[in-house]
């Protein structure tokens, strides 16, 4: 059984880490604490990539905190969510640091799966005669980096398929209206769900029938690149999703000399457009994944959500459900045709969870994707 003592101090560094939750990919969320004879000589997280790791930052408060103690950290307990790294990227490795701070002993929420560390950190910091002991945490600490995780281990992006239904599974009306399902403290959780992620992907018909912001609508200081999937390319000269600037980017994705005259004017006005042989779910994928996406949330219609889950790309539901009936034989569902003709090819949902959210519903899981063909 865990000492609840190294318990409570990993816990702290998960709380450390979500300070820089959605500033972080590539790169995972950590936090630091640095502990003697039961009192917290220094914390740190880190922030963004690029930025020295949690570690470094826990170790520079220590300076901060008692600039007239140098050797303090001698013989201190340094606890970690993350492996520490052992490799030089983008900052030293943060073992080093360590050994030279004459940090006794390390607790470690969960390995690092990045192949550059993957025990290699904790290996290095055993050889100068560090204890090193992990697994404090681990089940919390795997869930805070799922998408990270996901990305080094699978080499695309954590896939969140969200959408919002009646309680008859419609997203629209027949004639294609949707505005608002939901009531206005869902819809605020989803503006949460996007300042997490780092992309959200739609697609053409998305764009032409709800012309939607996929903003944070001001609930954060950043914004997910909004990624438009077109095979044609068939949209309108003027949309929210134009609207660019430093924050708000957009991604157009379609096939090769589709409606030029549209492709000038958006490139005009700061929109990216790129065209590629063939447009497919994998390849915008592998896509993101190269630009550093640890995660996406696919906000669309069925017909592409239907690909999306076909493809592997979803491994977590976000369903918000409204008390609200509209009928309608041919009002559209949230996940189009699957091929599935039995039951028995449903795919289930794991570590479900329902929250009720103003008048609203919102069940989380995730697809088992041993379900895949």
């Amino acid at each position: 059984m865990t000492d609840p003592t190294h318990l409570q101090w990993m816990l702290r560094c998960l709380e450390l880490a979500q300070r820089a939750r959605g500033y972080t990919s590539p790169n995972p969320m950590v936090g630091c604490v640095i502990v003697k004879d039961g009192e917290v000589l220094g914390e740190g997280w880190h922030p963004a990539a690029g930025q020295p790791h949690a570690e470094v930052f826990a170790l520079r408060a220590v300076q901060a905190n008692y600039p007239d103690n140098p050797d303090l950290t001698k013989g201190a307990t340094l606890y970690v969510n993350l492996e520490p790294c052992n490799h030089h990227g983008r900052t030293p490795p943060c073992t080093e640091a360590i050994i030279q701070a004459g940090i006794g002993e390390v607790f470690v929420g969960m390995v690092d799966p990045d192949p550059r560390v993957s025990g290699g950190g904790c290996d290095r910091l055993r050889a100068e005669g560090i204890k090193v002991t992990v697994g404090i945490a681990e089940a919390e600490c795997q869930a805070l980096n799922e998408a990270f995780y996901h990305r080094v281990l699978h080499q695309v992006p954590f896939g969140i398929l969200k959408y919002a239904m009646t309680l008859d599974g419609k997203i629209a009306t027949t004639s294609g209206h949707s505005y608002w399902i939901t009531g206005e403290s869902a819809r605020r959780e989803v503006h949460r769900l996007r300042a997490d992620c780092d992309a959200v992907i739609t697609g053409g018909n998305t764009v032409r029938l709800d012309n939607p912001h996929l903003t944070t609508h001001g609930l954060s200081d950043r914004a997910p690149l909004r990624v438009v999937m077109t095979r044609s390319l068939d949209l309108p000269n003027v949309a929210n999703l134009w609207q660019v600037d430093a924050m708000h980017q957009t991604l157009v994705v379609t096939l090769p000399n589709q409606n030029p005259e549209l492709q000038t004017s958006l490139r005009d006005r700061g929109v990216e457009v790129l065209e590629i042989p063939e447009l497919s779910v994998p390849w915008v994928m592998t896509e993101l994944a190269q630009r550093g996406c640890n995660s996406v949330v696919w906000e669309c219609g069925g017909v592409l959500a239907a690909q999306a889950i076909a493809a592997g790309a979803v491994q977590k539901v976000y369903a918000f459900i409204a008390p609200k009936l509209i009928g309608g034989k041919d009002a559209p569902s949230p996940v189009a045709d699957l091929g599935y003709e039995q039951m028995t090819q449903a795919r289930s949902l794991s570590r479900t969870n329902f929250k009720q959210i103003g008048d609203d519903w919102l069940i989380t899981g995730y697809l088992d994707s041993s379900q895949l063909a």
